[in-house]
């Protein structure tokens, strides 16, 4: 079936439902296509807060906070951008709370702030409250708040339909190409269905399942980004993938930042306060990467808990109070999935894979660029994770994210109905599913005795963590190059056990780990070729930062055998790069 419409969004995340809210109150016929139901979208899951300089309880400053997106990127931030980011943080999140989310409050009746890692005061003098919250629930809040509003205003849902492949008109993007909409697949029944549009905005999150233990969401499989690099579109400083300091231990699900902002602490097998070695005058409240290095170097020294590979997060001196009215649902996955009490114990954590700094490259726009001249894409756009704007450079601070998703969506809405105003709609595609139905029907043909796709992800989980994660060195990158291309071979002679149509997820999973496989050569390729260190990539064997040959962005093109390493310059406009010290 063919749906012709102005705008499509894909993914209903902050980022889309943001984008497609605004196009609504531009009365730009819209449809959001979204693998899940809107509500289980993986917003849903961000707990501390989302950052704006409110200057609610110090003082505050967009400057300082745009400083801050800087440095904690280690400088690969490209500037004019984290200047958009750190401005209209304040009157994004100022729009949110008069849509009804309900913020904390001082006594005072504002916006509550927390603290947060990398967040301070005065161009780095001290830590600074700039963090706005519902609880440890924020994400899940503004989903919902957004959620609403779209359903207000009209906005068109396809839910459970999984977008398979885009569609341009006059060629392929790197020949001029412009967007014409997607294919998607109904879960419910298998069809194929395209989805014509002047417009088309990639809002399809992150891709953390290519690693064993996480954060993301088993829906986290990388659709756009994969889809947008086999369409020629490079992609962008993929070596920069972050791990969260704090997941419960072999499960990966997090305990949010918003506990260290409230004045929770890490310590080591001894007792020890150990954040004090390594980043002394911001503690527990440094950037995410320096954490996360800082665990794994006690771990190392053997003061694990127990001499294992985990450290503790305590809360015990924060009170009953703090706790249970501040940090409810962190406390509780403590309690359900590690059997502590947070009042009372010590929570085991160690890192997990979380944030993908890198991805589709966008301007400030939200249009996709396809070159390292930035040449955008017509009609193509991107927001959220699965976009590399960029605002988090090398590393992205705690709260970024969904102020992130929440600026840059809304700058994609309102750019796309200023697109879309001015362009007529792409003619109907000839046979546009078939490239697609010929790969899924290839995937069903062949017999059982194939290759296993839960075996293959298995494999590609546990060589991306333990040779592609907090540290890094040639040896152990070669070796996951080597062994991603061996997976991807084996992909080829893929073979399921279900054949049927109807809500066949078997079916879709092995395609899914085809985008993870791309994503994964993408990565590792692009971290063997950077031979420095610089924020979430550290490299053992080149320990240093090196600006005068690496400060700039990585781009990768899909070649016949793997990824073609291109670059293009950092946008520098205020801040010249420094050493980067807490």
């Amino acid at each position: 079936m063919d749906y012709p419409f102005d705008a499509i969004v894909v993914g209903a995340g902050g980022a889309g439902l943001w984008a497609a809210l605004e196009l609504a109150r531009e009365g730009v016929n819209t449809a959001v296509l979204t693998k899940l139901y809107p509500t289980r979208s993986h917003t849903g899951t961000a707990q501390g807060g989302v950052c704006a300089a409110l200057g609610n309880l110090e003082e505050d400053h967009w400057e300082w906070h745009m400083f801050d997106t800087v440095k904690g990127g280690d400088y690969l931030v490209d500037q004019d951008a984290a200047e958009v980011l750190a401005r209209e943080a304040i009157e994004t999140v100022i729009e949110l709370e008069h849509m009804g989310l309900p913020f904390n409050r001082t006594p005072d009746g504002k916006i509550d702030q927390r603290r947060f890692g990398g967040h301070t005061s005065n161009y780095g003098e001290a830590p600074v409250r700039r963090a706005c919250f519902a609880a440890d629930r924020t994400g899940h809040m503004i989903l919902q708040t957004l959620y609403q509003q779209c359903i207000k205003h009209g906005v068109r849902f396809f839910d459970e339909f999984g977008v398979v492949d885009l569609l341009f008109d006059g060629g392929e993007p790197g020949a001029g190409g412009r967007a014409a909409g997607v294919v998607a697949q109904r879960l419910a029944d298998g069809e194929l269905h395209t989805f014509r549009a002047k417009a088309v905005l990639l809002a399809t999150g992150g891709f953390g399942r290519m690693f064993r233990i996480t954060s993301n969401a088993h829906s986290l499989t990388g659709d756009g980004v994969a889809l947008c690099y086999r369409h020629g579109i490079p992609l962008q400083d993929m070596e920069f993938f972050q791990f969260h300091p704090t997941g419960i231990v072999g499960i990966g699900i997090l305990l949010s930042e918003a506990a260290r902002g409230e004045g929770g602490t890490l310590l080591n097998d001894l007792g020890e306060r150990f954040m004090e070695r390594y980043a002394p005058k911001l503690m527990e409240l440094a950037p995410r990467d320096m954490v996360s290095r800082a665990m794994y170097q006690e771990i190392r020294a053997g003061r694990g808990i127990g001499g294992k590979d985990y450290l503790y997060l305590d809360v015990r001196h924060l009170g009953r109070k703090v706790i249970e009215e501040k940090l409810p649902d962190i406390t509780d996955f403590a309690r359900i999935y590690q059997g502590v009490e947070p009042l009372t114990e010590p929570v085991p954590v160690q890192p997990t894979a979380h944030y993908a700094m890198g991805g589709i490259p966008t301007n400030v726009s939200a249009e996709v660029t396809r070159d390292e001249k930035s040449t955008v894409v017509p009609g193509l756009f991107a927001a959220g994770e699965c976009a590399c704007v960029s605002v988090h450079g090398a590393n992205r601070l705690g709260t970024n994210s969904l102020v992130d998703l929440l600026v840059f969506g809304r700058r994609a809405g309102r750019q796309m109905a200023r697109y879309a105003g001015g362009v007529e709609r792409p003619r109907p595609i000839p046979n546009a599913v078939e490239p697609v139905r010929a790969e899924l029907e290839a995937i069903r043909a062949r017999p059982s005795s194939g290759e296993s796709a839960a075996a293959i992800r298995t494999e590609l989980q546990a060589e991306m963590m333990d040779n592609v994660g907090v540290y890094r060195d040639g040896k152990l990158l070669t070796a996951a190059l080597a062994k991603v291309r061996e997976l991807e071979a084996r992909h080829d002679r893929i073979s399921i056990t279900d054949c049927g149509s109807v809500f066949n997820t078997e079916l879709i999973e092995a395609r899914e780990l085809g985008y993870l496989l791309d994503i994964a050569h993408v990565t590792v390729s692009s971290a063997l070729a950077r031979t420095e260190s610089r924020g979430a990539h550290s490299r053992e064997d080149y320990p240093e930062r090196d600006d005068k040959k690496w400060l700039k962005h990585t781009l990768a093109y899909r070649g016949t055998d793997g990824p073609t390493l291109r670059y293009k310059d950092v946008s520098i406009t205020r801040f010249e790069p420094k050493p980067r010290t807490y």
